[in-house]
């Protein structure tokens, strides 16, 4: 019975991985890629149509994973009529109630020519609760979809994160060096989104 279920596990094990590898991310969006931003090329990781209106997809620096990223961009595309002002405002108010319970978190919001940018910092901490184990620099940027046919609000979020020892190096960078990230996402030229 006990070698029964070890070559169960074994092929479930087995099983999984050959999913895994199989996964291909799909590019729902129409976004030709590798996506260059910040002097990094990002190559599309991971994609997911949660629900009849919403698209999310995420990009990858090569030799990064998902679990343990230090570069991320995102796009995500919200189908319909909304503001982008509504957005941003429901992120604002999210934070600040982060904001209460951790001092770390703190953002700074961005407006030109009905973009804006919404640039913000989180934690968290360890599970003993004793230190900082993961800090998430984020600069997202809301904009009305380009493509005549297909009205939305599309999101060009980049990420960049730090992990215990590194966090104090990337925190002091941060303040001389906080608009490089501003900059290169502000200049980025969103593609017009088109959702196969």
């Amino acid at each position: 019975m006990h070698n029964k279920s070890v070559l169960l596990s074994l092929v479930f094990a087995l099983w999984a991985a050959v999913a895994m590898a199989q996964t291909k991310a799909t590019d729902y969006l129409n976004v030709p890629g590798p996506l260059h931003l910040n002097d990094a090329s990002f190559q599309l990781a991971w994609s997911a149509h949660p629900s009849n209106n919403y698209y999310k997809q995420e990009y990858l620096v090569s030799g990064e994973s998902l679990e343990k990223f230090r570069s991320l961009v995102t796009i995500d595309f919200l189908q319909g009529n909304f503001e982008v002002v509504a957005l941003v405002n429901q992120k604002v108010e999210e934070l600040k109630k982060m904001q209460v319970a951790n001092p770390l978190v703190n953002y700074n919001v961005y407006e030109k020519d009905q973009q804006y940018i919404l640039d913000f910092l989180i934690s968290q901490n360890t599970a003993d609760g004793k230190a900082i184990a993961v800090v998430e620099r984020n600069v997202y940027r809301y904009q009305q979809n380009a493509h005549p046919q297909q009205s939305g609000i599309v999101l060009l979020a980049a990420s960049e994160r730090a992990y215990g020892a590194d966090i104090e190096a990337f925190l002091k960078k941060l303040k001389t060096d906080k608009m490089k990230l501003v900059n290169a996402v502000a200049a980025y030229k969103i593609p017009a989104i088109s959702v196969k």
